[in-house]
């Protein structure tokens, strides 16, 4: 049974995360923690162990999405490299903090970023880019399948910043980090969102190499649960890549927004009566 829990959990976060290029982790920690704590069906789970092992499966959601992505031409590598730059380091600091985190006080700092991961997918599309970053010092071209070319700057070193933080939180939750990474490329940089949504899964599979071996380092893994979520979420990523590439994921960050601020209030909740 835990096999066939596991499965649809990598499953549904493998699809999520590749859709709207979150990469997953905001689905599969909490729900290690609430099988972990509230059933038998997952054991000897706790913070690290949930974000060590999400990050694991954050290694092929982010590959399995970026090779599907790689066939419509949408990945940004240089932008991506230049990100991880500041995604990596970032990472593995977020790693070495987490280490110091009991269950309480991560439910109550991850339940407060759950709902500001949904206060930011709520206003993302009311909030109007920057333009003063169109003719920033580094400038990039993208053309889509219709034959419509994009051009979209930014500074490499605001690039760099911003991707620390986001890999800082990505190490610290065991999420990919395109929850931040996304709107940041979409509003700050002016990314065509198919291309900012395709670069951040790339930065994610590039961090996730990083921040999940410094959480193997730290004997945060649970492979046999990982095992078990891989395939789900490697079919998962594909099957969002494909529907991003088809559809608007309006209705889907509708809904999934709804879900985050509950169970950011119950992870608060839970943080703070312990």
């Amino acid at each position: 049974m835990e096999w066939i829990v596991l499965l649809s959990i990598g499953l549904l976060a493998g699809a999520i995360g590749s859709l709207v290029g979150l990469g997953g982790g905001v689905i599969i920690v909490p729900a290690l923690i609430y099988f972990g704590t509230y059933t038998s069906l997952v054991e000897g789970m706790n913070p690290q162990t949930a974000v060590g092992t999400s990050l694991v499966i954050m290694i092929f959601t982010g590959l399995s999405s970026t090779l599907a992505y790689l066939k419509h031409k949408t990945v940004d590598y240089k932008s991506g490299l230049i990100f991880f730059a500041g995604s990596g380091p970032g990472s593995i600091l977020g790693a070495w903090v987490n280490k110091g985190l009991n269950m309480e006080s991560f439910n109550l700092y991850f339940g407060i970023f759950m709902i500001l991961v949904a206060v930011i997918l709520m206003i993302r599309n009311k909030l109007k880019p920057i333009e003063k970053f169109r003719n920033a010092s580094f400038q990039r071209e993208f053309t889509d399948p219709s034959g419509e070319t994009f051009r979209y700057g930014y500074p490499p070193l605001l690039g760099v910043v911003i991707a620390f933080v986001v890999g800082f939180t990505s190490g610290l939750f065991g999420i990919g980090g395109g929850s931040l990474m996304v709107p940041a490329m979409i509003l700050i940089f002016l990314f065509p969102p198919h291309v900012a949504v395709a670069t951040s899964m790339f930065m994610i599979f590039l961090s996730a190499l990083v921040s999940s071996g410094t959480h193997v380092l730290f004997g945060n893994v649970k492979w046999l649960y990982a095992l078990a979520l891989i395939p789900g979420a490697w079919i998962g990523a594909k099957v969002g890549a494909y529907i991003n590439t088809k559809l608007e994921s309006k209705v889907l960050v509708s809904v999934l927004r709804i879900i985050l601020i509950l169970i950011g209030i119950r992870l608060i909740y839970q943080g703070m009566t312990g």
